[in-house]
């Protein structure tokens, strides 16, 4: 591929993107996990209160083989930071340099909105990802564990509505 775009992502794109969802999900060996839908992410996305934003990589053919999903979040100890949730390129486009300019996409997006702070995870077996991270010189940290609680947990946890 010589020719290649990163842009911003607009609600056209979603179908690409959930299909980019769902190679990722593969690769992680957690195909079945994924109960996010293009109507769940046109809201989300798109509708009145917007809650994530992306960036997509296309090919000459205007095809998305690529995505870098990101959101605000917000550390009590640095303030503002950006989330970057998901950083997928196609296999087929994999080790062309793709992922790296989409990951400088997200930063540029950090820095333009006064993050102070970036985070991202990646599975503990993921050497492919974790060796690209450290190649940029990411902090990959081991100290700190993820806390989950899935929509059955949810459903289930008894609380009072806060007035």
């Amino acid at each position: 591929m010589t020719d290649y775009r990163i842009r911003r992502g607009t609600e056209a794109d979603l179908p690409q993107v959930h299909g980019l969802i769902i190679e990722l999900a593969e690769y992680e060996r957690a195909a079945d996990a994924v109960t996010n839908t293009l109507a769940d992410m046109r809201r989300d996305g798109f509708g009145p209160a917007p809650i994530f934003s992306f960036f997509v990589l296309e090919n000459e053919a205007a095809a998305v083989i690529g995505l870098a999903l990101y959101y605000t979040a917000y550390s009590t100890w640095k303030g503002r930071m950006l989330f970057l949730e998901d950083l997928v390129v196609t296999e087929a486009a994999r080790r062309g340099g793709y992922g790296r300019r989409l990951f400088e996409a997200v930063v540029a997006e950090a820095k333009a909105t006064g993050a102070r702070r970036m985070k991202w995870q990646v599975l503990d077996w993921n050497e492919p990802a974790i060796g690209f991270y450290r190649k940029l010189g990411a902090n990959i940290e081991s100290e700190w564990l993820n806390g989950n609680l899935t929509e059955a947990q949810l459903a289930a946890f008894e609380v009072e509505p806060v007035p």
